[in-house]
């Protein structure tokens, strides 16, 4: 058996060699809005006005950024059927594959061919590195292919809660199970994906199960999964520090495949006796001075459903998840009427269904509460809602690319969201982003003089220059292919009223409206000086003059939009 750090000795310089943040120029802050939020409503069903503002709100909170089809997909259905629309699990996405090799660099990976899956290779040493990145590659992938369903924005709450840092692990393929066990069980069983998680290698590997023995019994899973996974650190959460030990002591044995660790195919976990501690385990009053008896041979991996039995038989567990729901889809203060008439609710119905979580996810989503116009525009988008938002709904991307312009498209997103404050597969600790935990501030976290600039430059380089994908290609919003996706693009009212729901998310003052729209007239008085210029360009399709005729009078005004307080929020 083997038991040591698998990762190269240069691992560290060889992460900073493949993380490569491109330089960011700033720019003045854009603005900001204070969102008073005062509601009185509960889990009741929403009986109010579904329209598109209503619409925007659902689809904004479900999804990364909404775009034109997602809101036509909404046509016609009440709320219950949107809720079981974005409930519904869809085909699962394409592995990622080697878009890393480059021979000019002297990249060239011996394990796999380039446009061929890695998740099945054997370890790659220095390799590692590259499918690190084409694994998050992958991550931004899938959010901007995302269909109308919630999958995705639930995979990055399970990674939030639940995480590994990949860097860390620095072993991709086990990083792509990881995250292919979070999608599988999005929608599922809570018990079965903590269970999975227990014995998941990037996790073992990440908080050092592996290395969990009776000489030397490791706490940091044992601690991770009462803090941060199950429990929380509510104020009831009362479990002590001997409970900790007792659990890590539970926990001894559970081991990864050593033998085969750099070989290909799947990497494989088990339960090694002798390094399980078989003595009785003890647990305090918070646990109903429960006792797991200790166990010999191969009856201790018994001991570890025990375990999961005594922490989902105490009702803190459904109540922290239930908080943690709230607090990434609603809003993140919960004050003592939320945590009566929302959370606890919430966790009864979640502990009598077994702890499935689509049935929360349905009460929640359907609820008068969730729909409640006082959360209109109360959160501020995380990166990943900021900047995969504005590329969906936009229509941003290469439309004909070869496999490496598509991978430096993808790091291009990737790696300006690490400068907006969120590295996909690398949240800055066990804990998640501080953005949805750290009390007072929460969401106010994405918000910096840096990271503020930021999002204005991305919004102004998406309408005018062009997005930089790399050093030869620079991609703008087709602007003009957007507005053809809308219901009413010649009318400047409901253009500007529909742009900002699917931008936004949330309906934008009069006031607000009108300013757009003097932008938008070039300070002239009549609606018709819009309408007849995009009806001329409809009408002579491909010729120049009468596009740079609109994208001279629609261009100001979408950065205007873009740079609004309102367009951090959701």
């Amino acid at each position: 058996m083997k038991t040591k750090d698998y990762r190269p000795k240069n691992y560290h310089q060889l992460m900073q060699k493949y993380r490569k943040v491109p330089l960011v120029i700033l720019k003045t802050d854009p603005g900001s809005r204070s969102v008073q939020r005062n509601t009185s409503t509960g889990l009741e069903p929403y009986t109010g006005d579904w329209n598109d503002v209503n619409h925007a709100h659902f689809l904004k909170r479900v999804l990364f950024g909404v775009k034109p089809e997602d809101f036509h997909s909404l046509a016609g259905l009440g709320l219950a059927e949107a809720v079981e629309l974005v409930l519904t699990k869809s085909t699962p996405p394409e592995p990622p594959v080697n878009d890393y090799n480059d021979p000019s660099e002297g990249i060239e990976d011996p394990e796999v061919a380039f446009g061929e899956t890695w998740i099945h290779a054997a370890h790659a040493g220095d390799y590692e590195g590259p499918r690190t990145i084409s694994l998050k590659n992958w991550l931004v992938r899938n959010m901007i292919e995302q269909p109308t369903s919630l999958e995705e924005k639930m995979v990055l709450f399970w990674h939030n809660l639940l995480p590994v840092q990949t860097w860390d692990v620095f072993y991709a393929k086990l990083c792509y199970r990881y995250f292919d066990m979070l999608r599988t069980n999005c929608f599922g069983n809570f018990k079965t994906l903590i269970r999975e998680l227990t014995l998941d290698p990037a996790m073992l590997l990440y908080l050092n199960g592996t290395f969990n023995n009776k000489e030397a019994p490791d706490e940091n899973y044992a601690r991770e999964l009462q803090e941060l996974f199950c429990i929380g650190k509510g104020t009831a959460a009362n479990f002590t520090e001997s409970d900790v030990q007792a659990a890590a002591r539970v926990l001894t044995g559970w081991v990864v495949d050593w033998e085969h660790f750099y070989d290909a195919g799947e990497l494989q976990v088990f339960f090694y006796p002798p390094f399980h501690e078989t003595s009785d385990k003890e647990f305090s009053a918070f646990y109903g001075n429960r006792v797991i008896t200790g166990k010999s041979g191969a009856d201790g991996a018994q001991e570890l459903d025990e375990l999961l039995d005594m922490l989902f038989d105490n009702n803190e567990t459904a109540l922290y998840i239930c908080r943690r729901l709230y607090k990434f889809f609603v809003y993140h203060h919960i004050d003592e009427s939320v945590e009566s008439t929302i959370i606890q609710p919430l966790a009864d119905l979640f502990r009598s269904s077994n702890y499935e979580i689509k049935p929360v996810l349905e009460k929640l989503l359907s609820s008068a509460h969730f729909n409640d116009p006082a959360n209109h525009g109360s959160m501020i988008k995380s990166p990943a809602e900021f900047m995969i938002g504005l590329w969906r709904t936009l229509g941003m991307g290469l439309v004909e690319a070869d496999v490496l312009d598509l991978k430096d498209q993808y790091s291009s997103v990737l790696w300006q969201m690490a400068n907006q404050g969120m590295e996909l597969g690398d949240p800055p600790s066990v804990s998640g982003w501080p953005a949805y935990y750290q009390e007072p501030s929460f969401d106010k976290y994405w918000i910096t003089t840096d990271t503020i600039t930021n999002r204005a430059l991305t919004g102004d380089s998406m309408v005018y220059w062009g997005y930089w994908i790399n050093s030869d290609i620079q991609l703008p919003a087709d602007l003009i292919q957007f507005l053809k996706r809308l219901n009413n693009p010649e009318d400047p009212n409901l253009m500007l009223k529909e742009c900002s729901l699917l931008l936004l998310g949330i309906q934008l003052e009069q006031s607000t409206l009108d300013n757009l729209k003097a932008i938008l007239l070039s300070g002239q008085q009549t609606d018709s000086y819009w309408t007849i210029a995009w009806n001329q360009l409809i009408n002579n399709p491909g010729d120049s003059e009468y596009e740079m005729v609109v994208l001279n009078r629609l261009k100001p005004a979408m950065q205007h939009l873009l740079q609004l307080g309102e367009a951090q929020l959701m």
